[in-house]
Formats: structure tokens, sequence, C-alpha cells
């Protein structure tokens, strides 16, 4: 194919099948979970805000990990939906990259927060007696507003170098505009552009995992000194929450953007993009109300409050206040 610059005429998306028989079950599919997104966010923020016992600084920043989880949801599903309802994927040259730069910017300041919660679950565990004073709400308030800018300075680096790139193709093999799927349609040797993608990629990535690695080191350190097993085991169930939401969002950022470009595959990463940017967003929320007790509890006092669960919690004996 002769070669010719596409940069100013938009891209085609190839979505997420190219089988005409899947576009119903992932309609339905992608409907559903965003639709559960957006509803489990919402039922932890407005937990966070109406219950006191939750204005804490750890449930502060999982009120602002909430809200950025329903806009990166929101960045790619909608248009998505969209495709595979109209069959019409096309995205303006502008479109794509507004959404290459929000998706960049918003997936990374997910990570910077669960950075900044594991720094919260150190203080707690580590350092109680100067709780106060290092996660005050200056502070938090400081480190979330340090992160955005981070993050958007990170995200306008790869807009600016992946727009400016100049394109032989219209169609990228993706469900939404990321920085490897327009490599892959260039018309010049991106090397150069990988390289950065993977060393400037690393810091911004890799810094806020290994210092939630290394607040945990410690937090596990301080926790095998305690003498009864029932302290070890509570202390413990209140980082689990946090540990699971880590695991599942590094492994498949880790796979998607730091591997050899030769082990890129369409398929693949269209599977591994929906985890981080669909089904760990919507599974946030019940992870942390079903492993964290006082999100637990706090739902069971607004279910009791209305009085739906009331005589259920009276049969059984318990109080939705001693779990």
């Amino acid at each position: 194919m002769e070669s010719r610059n596409l940069t100013m005429e938009g891209f085609v998306l190839l979505g997420l099948s190219e089988k005409p028989n899947l576009r119903i079950p992932l309609f339905s599919f992608f409907m559903t979970a965003y639709g559960i997104c957006i509803l489990g966010n919402a039922l932890i923020s407005a937990l966070i805000l109406t219950q006191n016992q939750l204005h804490t600084p750890m449930y502060m920043l999982l009120g602002n990990l909430s809200l950025v989880d329903v806009w990166l949801a929101s960045i790619t599903v909608p248009k998505a939906l969209s495709g595979l309802l109209s069959r019409n994927n096309d995205i303006s040259f502008h479109g794509c990259f507004l959404q290459l730069f929000f998706f960049h910017a918003v997936g990374n300041m997910d990570s910077f927060l669960l950075a900044i919660m594991a720094l919260d679950r150190y203080a707690a565990i580590c350092q109680p007696l100067r709780y106060s004073t290092i996660m005050s709400k200056r502070m938090c308030i400081c480190l979330i507003a340090s992160s955005w800018l981070i993050v958007c300075l990170h995200s306008t680096l790869f807009t600016i170098m992946t727009s400016t790139l100049p394109f032989c193709f219209s169609i990228v093999h993706h469900f939404f505009c990321d920085v490897p799927a327009l490599l892959m349609i260039s018309c010049i040797d991106t090397t150069d552009r990988q390289l950065v993608v993977f060393i400037e990629g690393s810091l911004i990535v890799m810094g806020p995992m290994l210092f939630i690695l290394g607040s945990y080191t410690l937090i596990i350190r301080a926790v095998l000194k305690l003498r009864t097993s029932c302290g070890r085991r509570r202390t413990f169930s209140t980082c689990s929450s946090h540990l699971t939401v880590v695991i599942i969002f590094y492994s498949s950022v880790i796979f998607m953007y730091f591997r050899p470009s030769s082990l890129y595959s369409p398929v693949y990463d269209r599977v591994v993009s929906v985890t981080y940017s669909v089904l760990t967003p919507m599974l946030n929320p019940f992870i942390y109300s079903l492993r964290n007790k006082e999100v637990k509890a706090a739902v069971k006092r607004v279910i009791q409050f209305k009085g739906n669960e009331g005589e259920r919690w009276t049969q059984k004996g318990e109080s939705p206040t001693n779990i």
C-alpha cells in the first residue's frame, strides 16, 4: 500500500470484535458491566459522603478512587458501546488523542491513588502515633493534587509523541485510541518512541508500584511482630481489599505496556485492556465492600435505617454495627 498521511482524516476503531454475531452479546456484557461500575462506585461515594464513620483519610482516598474508576470506564466504554450498536467506529483525529490523553491521565491517577492508600495503611499500622500528622487532610490534598499534575504531564508527553506521527493506515486494532495500537499503524520506525514509552512509562507506573511493595514490606514486618494471631489477622484484614485491587490492576497494566513490541497481539491486548479499563473499575467497589468491615457495616446501617433488612438482622441475632 502506498504510504499516505491520514493524520487529519481521523481513524476507524476496529472495536471489540470483528465477528458480527458477537456484537449483541458484547454489547449486553459491556452495558451491564458499565452500569454496575457506575452504580457500585456511586454507592461507595455516597456512603463516604453520608457516613461520619467513613470521614477518614483512607475513605477520602477511596472516594477519589471511585470517581476515578467511573471516569476511567467512561472514557472508553460509551464509544465502544456506540460502535457495537451502530457499527460506526469512526473517531476524529482530535477525538482520538483526547481519548488517549484522558485515558493515560486517569489510568495513572488510579495507580497513584493506590500508592497513597498504601502510605495511609503504613502510617496507620507502623506509625500510629504520627498517623494524624502523616495523613492530615492538608497532606492528602497535596498528595492528590501533585499526583494529578504528574499524570497530566505524563499524558501530555504520550499524546504529543503519538499525535505527531505520520500514519499510513486509518484502522486502529483496538476499541479505543491507545499508544501501542497507534504506533503499529505509523509510517515510520517507532523504536525511539517505544523506548520512551518503556522508560518514562516505567517510572510513572513502576514508581507507585515499588512504593506500594515497600510499604507492604514494612507493614508485614510490623504485623509479624504482633504477639497474637488474632491481632495479625485483624491487621492483615484491613489491607486485604487494597492488596487485591493492586494485584488485579498492576498485573494487567504490566502485561499491556511492558513487553517487547514483537509480542503485540491485537486480540490479547483488547482482552487485557478490558480487564483494567472496564472490569477493575467495576470490581473495585465490591472488593472494598466485601472485604472491608467498615464499609460493610456502613452499608448495613443504611439498609437498617431504611427498614429493609431490620427483621433479618433481628432473626439472626446480629447487629450491623458489630461486624
